[in-house]
């Protein structure tokens, strides 16, 4: 049973890895984000934090039907994921520059916010689409309330929170700097390995060991 990711993220790449899921494809889905939330607000009440997510995984896997890997058709399922990350009803994404990053954990040290991740499953068994079903996972990350900003400006110097939603991780050097996670740590990762195994085994009835090839 093969899986297809379409992403190219590191940290969801390491965390199929670490389930025992070496995909068979990383494809990059090459999808334009912020004109699909446009397309999706049009004529109606602005998307949650939630909701964006969720439409930005199913049009990630959806925009790499039809491709090939290594010159084959894919045979198996597509994932597609996206995450954002939510404080005080604000959506914080990639920084990408030090003045960003340093302005929102400014926000964050000693407060809770919540790391929305969706996930979009499509059947592409036998190189045919099938049905698909996705699900957005939340978890709520607890930054600790000692963080100075030596601390913050030494993690920002190395770079690590520039290119991650929220401008943290919970898997590499952001970690020391969170004190506590409601819900489970891979959502907060982007992709919830729980959440991914209930899409295989209630929509498509495929038990979760059939996926190990690690």
């Amino acid at each position: 049973m093969r899986l297809y990711l379409a992403s190219t993220s590191p940290a969801r790449l390491a965390t199929l890895r670490a389930a025992g899921i070496e995909p068979a494809g990383l494809i990059s889905p090459g999808v334009d984000e912020d004109a699909v939330v446009e397309a999706l607000s049009v004529g109606r009440a602005p998307l949650s934090a939630a909701e964006v997510v969720g439409e930005l995984a199913r049009a990630k896997a959806e925009a790499v039907i039809g491709q090939l890997v290594d010159g084959e058709p894919i045979d198996g399922f597509i994932l597609g994921g996206d995450s954002a990350f939510e404080l005080d009803g604000d959506v914080l994404g990639k920084p990408h520059t030090a003045s960003v990053a340093r302005e929102r954990w400014a926000k964050m040290v000693g407060r809770t916010g919540v790391l929305h991740s969706g996930h979009w499953l499509i059947d592409h068994r036998g190189g045919v689409v099938g049905e698909a079903a996705g699900i957005v996972e939340d978890a709520a990350v607890t930054f600790a309330s000692d963080v100075d900003t030596d601390e913050i400006d030494a993690y920002i110097a190395t770079r690590e929170p520039l290119s991650v939603a929220g401008a943290f991780t919970i898997d590499s050097l952001g970690q020391a700097f969170i004190s506590h996670i409601d819900g489970n740590p891979s959502t907060v990762i982007g992709l919830s390995v729980p959440a991914l195994r209930g899409l295989l085994r209630t929509h498509f009835g495929v038990a979760w060991p059939r996926l190990w090839n690690r």
